[in-house]
């Protein structure tokens, strides 16, 4: 399971010490700059699934940082911090395809939740539990497509909603060990195969 990258450039360093102490106990693998002219040089040089950026820097603004690091990277997910939000860098974050746009003072929750949404988005698993129902969905779709069977024919020969099995394929709900069992006879392996190499 891939952990997850962070970037922090914050010049304040009370901020990305409460970020870095705050990440790391989320379990995420943190590096943090105060200095905003060598996030690029370290984008290029390592790699981050997330940069977290404040928008009020010296030598260079957030917002000119980010469109910079667009240049050099279109997928990295981008959270900008900002103590000034202003409807003209919310305007420009959004056209730059900011991840998450928040305002200090911020809540943990309200960093967790934005976090865990761009990971789901980027197909990054935070948990092993998230992991087992994603192993799960994927084996139980390519076992399903070896056999050329549809999700409504599998809704017949399991008695499980098709939108039910979709959900359990996308690995966006948990399937009971019933629900396993139904799919596994439908699709004639054991259930233990169900779970892949996991």
């Amino acid at each position: 399971m891939p952990q997850l990258s962070i970037l922090v450039v914050d010049d304040d360093q009370e901020v990305r010490e409460f970020l870095k102490d705050f990440l790391e106990g989320e379990g995420y693998a943190v590096s943090l700059l105060s200095d905003p002219t060598e996030a690029v040089t370290s984008l290029k040089a390592n790699q981050y699934h997330l940069v977290i950026l404040d928008l009020m820097m010296p030598k260079l603004s957030g917002i000119d940082l980010l469109a910079q690091i667009r240049q050099i990277d279109d997928d990295v997910a981008i959270i900008i911090l900002t103590g000034h939000p202003s409807l003209e860098t919310a305007t420009t974050s959004i056209e730059l395809e900011v991840s998450a746009y928040i305002r200090k003072p911020f809540a943990p929750q309200e960093f967790r939740e934005a976090i865990e949404r761009i990971a789901k988005k980027k197909g990054l698993h935070l948990s092993r539990e998230e992991e087992l129902h994603s192993t799960i969905g994927r084996t139980i779709r390519e076992l399903r497509k070896e056999r050329s069977l549809t999700l409504k024919q599998m809704s017949r020969r399991t008695d499980l909603s098709v939108s039910l099995l979709s959900q359990i394929e996308r690995a966006e709900s948990s399937a009971s060990v019933s629900s396993l069992f139904k799919v596994s006879t439908a699709l004639d392996v054991s259930i233990t195969e169900l779970f892949g190499s996991y």
